[in-house]
């Protein structure tokens, strides 16, 4: 299926973008590969919804996701009202409104994983439905902050793909950079909770992807952060992730047997 391809040649160029973002060995006419990877993580989230709920509705969130990240970020850029004052040094291929194109694509994979992982764990522990909303909207946008615990300054630090007017204690980082994280996650999080949460994920495989993939790109950047010696950063992270990953197998567990 070319479902199944994507996912294959996605393992393929992460696998050769691992080897060469790590040890820097990128050369400047194939910065272009960074394109073609953000775009593939974002179609990876698309397939994931369309897979699980069907083409309008996943195309919908598709589209809801992309076009209201990249606004989101555009009012970063341009106002500096989230995520600090900030602005791209990397070319992540056409722009809309200042904003890569790619930047829409790489949250829909972090809201498709970080979906995963919330409505995994919510679900299976609890039995009432409020309780379950609850945890999810707590677990999702958590899980989103986790992930750019490890991307940030691996971005900004190490590959300077984006810069800060300002500082921040970790890295540099403006710490409104998370909460903005964590807060655009959590509005698109309450969308899903309308359109989706009360309906079962039918492609359990795709489910189990994205989690693979939530994991694969936090190994990337913690591998590049630990040739950089970024340690509190990787540090942070893998604890952070391990305890997530941990909740999540925990809560697939739990399900299983009962």
């Amino acid at each position: 299926m070319f479902s199944q391809l994507i996912f294959r040649f996605f393992i393929f160029w992460y696998s050769c973008g691992l080897i060469l973002l790590t040890f820097d060995l990128l050369p400047p006419w194939l910065e272009w590969a960074n394109t073609v990877f953000l775009l593939l993580t974002g179609l990876l989230g698309a397939i994931f919804f369309v897979t699980s709920y069907g083409y309008f509705i996943g195309l919908l969130i598709s589209f809801v996701v992309v076009t209201g990240t990249i606004f989101a970020e555009w009012v970063g850029v341009t106002y500096g009202i989230l995520f600090g004052h900030y602005f791209y040094n990397a070319d992540f291929g056409p722009k809309i409104i200042d904003v890569p194109i790619t930047i829409g694509f790489a949250w829909l994979m972090v809201i498709a994983t970080t979906h995963v992982i919330g409505k995994t764990i919510s679900q299976h522990l609890f039995t009432q439905k409020w309780k379950q909303i609850a945890l999810y909207l707590i677990i999702s946008p958590v899980a989103a902050v986790v992930m750019d615990l490890i991307l940030d300054p691996v971005a900004y630090k190490v590959k300077q793909y984006w810069e800060w007017d300002g500082t921040g204690l970790y890295y540099g980082i403006p710490i409104t950079n998370f909460v903005d994280w964590f807060i655009i996650s959590l509005f698109l999080h309450i969308i899903l909770v309308f359109l989706v949460f009360h309906r079962p994920i039918c492609s359990h495989a795709w489910a189990s992807r994205m989690v693979l993939l939530y994991a694969l790109m936090v190994i990337m950047f913690m591998t590049i952060a630990a040739v950089a010696t970024l340690w509190f950063a990787v540090g942070l992270s893998f604890v952070c992730t391990s305890l997530l990953l941990v909740l999540y197998f925990y809560s697939v567990r739990k399900k299983s047997v009962c």
